[in-house]
């Protein structure tokens, strides 16, 4: 097993990485390191949900103005370029902070060189924008702004990573309102259908928004060593993980509660399946919580990656609320 970079190892050089991988294996799980599969697991996820939202929504008996499954196929093409084009870019800029916060990655483990890094960046950059473009006005406008704010996140000299507000503002709005509505409206126009975004839509945003700003704030708090020391100010440094750890439960809470009232007085979801499974899901949050160490920074990890399994789950939970209403109101 290879060890970890040395933190006083130079800058990774643009040639032969000194810790290449042996294999085609090795490349693929690198590369799969480099995409953070839990981004693009939630990326997948999202399309996926959202065309199925839009096809139970849409008020049309008729078949879609074009075949969906090449549809569903471009968009997620796109979407995972741009998915890959932005944690990318953070990786090339965040190289010596993840020697200390996230060593196993490929660029802070020296596995990519640096001009290989860029040109995976680059490559998938070009098809995110360049595939999108040709997709029509809502997935054109989804990635692009993904990508300009992606941009602006983490390349000097915006680099709004520098700032808690806007750090959380750029995860929050890309997640939690571009990706839900752009992806929405892409499919519904391809299901013949643009007279209006339901109200469920407006839920699920709600929820997604809420909980991405729980994951932005959470996902510094086991980093703080590195963004302290390379001068990263987040809510973890300003505020010490026990506040933020506690202001990302609440706001997941809120979250959960938030999605349970809305599914009592909203049409076309079904209420009871909402309450149960988001009510037992809320039971396992807390319970989990109160079993974390924050002093070992693998406890923190783990939990965080349970919160973005919930993430995950919405995106499987939601639709089939949706779904199992719709065939209730066809089958009276």
């Amino acid at each position: 097993m290879r060890q970890p970079a040395s933190t006083n190892r130079p800058s990774t050089p643009n040639t032969t990485p000194p810790n290449p991988p042996q294999s085609l294996s090795d490349i693929l799980y690198a590369f799969w390191k480099f995409s953070r599969p839990h981004t693009v697991i939630g990326t997948t996820l999202s399309v996926l949900s959202l065309v199925t939202l839009a096809g139970i929504l849409s008020d049309i008996n008729s078949t879609p103005i074009e075949p969906i499954g090449w549809a569903v196929l471009w968009a997620l093409v796109a979407c995972l370029a741009g998915n890959i084009y932005i944690v990318g870019l953070n990786q090339l800029e965040d190289v010596d902070i993840d020697r200390i916060n996230k060593p196993h990655l490929p660029l802070a483990s020296e596995e990519f060189t640096r001009q290989q890094a860029q040109w995976i960046v680059g490559l998938c950059g070009a098809i995110a924008l360049l595939l999108s473009a040709f997709q029509g006005q809502f997935l054109m406008a989804t990635v692009w702004l993904s990508l300009l704010i992606g941009t602006a996140y983490s390349l000097p000299p915006v680099r709004l990573k520098r700032f808690p507000f806007f750090a959380s503002l750029c995860i929050f709005v890309v997640r939690g309102v571009i990706v839900n509505l752009g992806l929405f409206l892409h499919f519904q126009e391809k299901w013949g259908d643009l007279s209006r975004v339901l109200p469920a839509i407006w839920a699920l945003t709600g929820f997604i928004l809420v909980f991405t700003f729980a994951i932005a704030i959470f996902k510094d708090i086991p980093d703080l060593e590195g963004d302290r020391r390379y001068n990263i100010t987040t809510f973890t440094v300003q505020l010490g993980q026990r506040a933020v750890f506690n202001l990302a439960r609440w706001v997941l809470t809120v979250c959960y509660l938030g999605m349970i009232a809305a599914a009592l007085i909203l049409p076309r979801i079904h209420a009871p399946f909402i309450v149960i499974t988001h009510g037992l899901l809320l039971a396992v949050l807390w319970w989990l919580s109160l079993g974390v160490d924050l002093r070992d920074r693998r406890a923190i990890a783990r939990f965080y990656q349970f919160i973005w399994k919930l993430f995950f789950l919405e995106y499987l939970l939601f639709p089939l609320a949706c779904a199992i209403a719709w065939w209730n109101s066809t089958s009276l």
